[in-house]
């Protein structure tokens, strides 16, 4: 069944229904390009408007000059078939044939027979031969034959006069019909021509600015550069909004770097006061009462070295080309050194576009995560025109479905199974979101078909 046929159902069922399916389906055919839609708002009106001219030209003007040209024409024949009837002797016909050829601008030929040919199919557009067929039916009232098919220059009509008497008269089909009308469409169809050419340029000027912003934006959430020669441009609302892009980007620049600056600061004054502990615990000597003392220094540092992570993970970093297969190959040498088995696998291009360090962060958290658990854990890489995927399936005990979203708040600790990072500081997942989204993209956990988790890291490309 085609869309066509189940809309017209649906409007014999239920008319209210029925619209609101044709409405939805209309919204679907559209273009959802704001160039495209600008074009169509410009394009439709103007296509409406003309094809209403057109039909009240063709109603008014051209029918009303080709009846007003055929009742001429047909009053000249019916003139010439007077003649014939008022001097039915053949001697005249000559004199009539000139007649006819110099003060009326019609070829006629006076013949013997009383048959007419078979009428002539009937042309799609028709207007001539109705009015035509008309006009001689009302004002000569005889049988009648015509030929106004093809592209000659002439039109045959063929009336029979008398007993074995036929009139043929060829007259110039311009002489019938408005044959200038063609003038006119021309005309309609180049200025038509010429606003649409000014509209796409002046339309390509106000949505450059546009696009402009759009791109600037994009780069924004994918973690990279504005653009140097992006500047507000355009209509003043696109204006206003660039400007208040790139307020918003400042501010959010300078809550990134005052949220790194405070990290580092705090995290390298707390290592600052840690040496001293651990040099003073140094000089102490070994004693066993001391034990606890240095668990709990060494679990200070693995905080530190977390928070300093996670610092590193908001700082800027250029953007740059980062090979997968090196990458990955990397964390499988670094599986064999604690015995788990690591397979990877890339799917399209192997070079990607990223902040190389950054990524790596991202992707090693993931996977360490998931060898510290796992015995066994698979990489996948898919790199398509749009979206880079990365998943990270591992066969451990998972995380509960419930605890997936707090997973990756900062300073979130599961409280069975397994932890987000070797320091349990809660940062693991945090840190990988973080980056995730500074390119622009996420990262999701869902079950792995190897029975433990699936990290899913999705990012624009």
């Amino acid at each position: 069944m085609t869309t066509f046929e189940a809309l017209r159902r649906e409007f014999d069922r239920a008319p209210l229904a029925g619209w609101k399916r044709l409405a939805r389906w209309l919204r679907r055919q559209l273009p959802t390009g704001l160039y495209a839609r600008s074009l169509l708002i410009i394009i439709i009106p103007m296509v409406l408007l003309q094809s209403f001219v057109a039909f009240v030209f063709m109603e008014r003007h051209w029918q009303l000059v080709t009846e007003r040209l055929s009742m001429a024409v047909t009053r000249d024949i019916a003139a010439i078939i007077d003649l014939i009837d008022s001097f039915p002797d053949d001697s005249a016909n000559a004199e009539i044939v000139r007649i006819a050829r110099e003060r009326m601008n019609l070829n006629i030929a006076i013949e013997k027979g009383d048959e007419l040919p078979p009428p002539r199919p009937k042309p799609f557009f028709n207007i001539l031969d109705q009015i035509l067929s008309d006009q001689i039916t009302k004002q000569i009232k005889l049988p009648f034959w015509i030929d106004t098919v093809g592209d000659s220059n002439l039109v045959e009509i063929r009336v029979l006069v008398g007993k074995d008497k036929t009139l043929r008269v060829y007259a110039r089909r311009s002489y019938t019909y408005a044959s200038n009308t063609h003038i006119f469409i021309v005309w309609m169809v180049g200025a038509s021509l010429v606003l649409l050419t000014i509209s796409i340029l002046f339309l390509r000027g106000q949505i450059r600015p546009i696009l402009s912003l759009a791109h600037a934006a994009e780069s924004f959430g994918k973690g990279q550069k504005m653009p140097e020669d992006f500047a507000p441009r355009g209509a003043d609302e696109v204006r206003r909004a660039g400007l208040a892009f790139m307020l918003m980007r400042e501010r959010i620049e300078r809550q990134i770097e005052q949220r790194t600056a405070m990290l580092t600061g705090v995290s390298h004054d707390l290592r600052t006061i840690l040496t001293r502990f651990k040099l003073q615990l140094a000089l102490a000597g070994k004693d066993t009462e001391l034990d606890g003392l240095n668990k709990d220094v060494a679990d200070m540092q693995s905080m530190l070295e977390g928070y300093l992570s996670f610092a590193k993970g908001e700082v800027e970093e250029d953007v740059g080309r980062l090979k997968l297969a090196d990458l990955f190959d990397r964390f499988a040498m670094e599986a064999e050194l604690h015995q788990k088995e690591l397979t990877s696998e890339v799917d399209g291009e192997d070079e990607v576009l990223v902040r190389p360090n950054a990524f790596s962060r991202l992707v090693g958290n993931l996977v360490s995560n998931a060898l510290r658990y796992a015995s066994k854990v698979h990489i996948q890489a898919r790199n398509s025109a749009r979206w880079l995927t990365v998943v990270v399936d591992d066969d451990g005990p998972g995380i509960p479905e419930r605890s997936r979203d707090d997973v990756f708040k900062p300073f979130f600790r599961l409280d069975e199974a397994r932890n987000l990072d070797s320091s349990g500081t809660g940062l693991g997942l945090a840190i990988a979101r973080d980056i995730a989204r500074s390119h622009g993209g996420n990262v999701t956990l869902t079950d792995s078909p190897m029975g433990g988790l699936r990290a899913t890291v999705r990012i624009p490309v």
